[in-house]
């Protein structure tokens, strides 16, 4: 059975299932979250073909079984210090298809993927009106998961290039 398909094995329709479910990753020892609906896997980081001329937090291209996709560093996008990548950073491949700029494939550098979590909308709040840094403006929700705090990207903002 594919996302894409209308019902699930108990009556509910498949957005319905995923809908308040979030893959969860670290930046700088903080946990973010992103839709599931958006994500269509996690990969291993690979050679990256750098592309002049591209912002900076843009790292290139990489060839994804004969498909190129455009990768970004969340760090960079973030305004966080640069780290070398070790074994934990991964790739996530966003559907930018589902976005309204409809990207297309997208991958996002990550320090770490943590969990797949269940984030109800009674457990979310805006995030703070005061600017406390750069990141905020990309941050939709900041969801409770028993005693940890998610920040829940606005993927529309956050892959925007302005």
């Amino acid at each position: 059975m594919t996302m894409e398909q209308d019902v699930a094995l108990d009556g509910r329709n498949a957005e319905d299932t995923i809908k308040d479910q979030y893959l969860t990753f670290a930046i700088e020892g903080e946990d973010y979250g992103v839709e599931i609906a958006f994500v269509k896997e996690i990969i291993k980081m690979s050679p990256i073909t750098r592309v002049p001329e591209m912002p900076d937090f843009i790292e290139g291209i990489v060839n994804l079984r004969g498909e190129l996709i455009g990768v970004l560093d969340v760090r960079k996008r973030f305004g966080v210090p640069i780290k070398e990548h070790d074994d934990e950073t991964c790739v996530i491949v966003i559907i930018g298809d589902k976005l309204s700029s409809g990207l297309g494939l997208l991958g996002l550098i990550v320090d770490s993927v943590r969990e797949t979590a269940i984030i109800p909308e009674e457990n979310m709040a805006p995030p703070p009106n005061a600017k406390l840094n750069f990141a905020n403006q990309f941050i939709r929700n900041i969801g409770r998961v028993d005693n940890d705090v998610k920040l829940l990207l606005d993927l529309e903002r956050f892959l925007a290039l302005e």
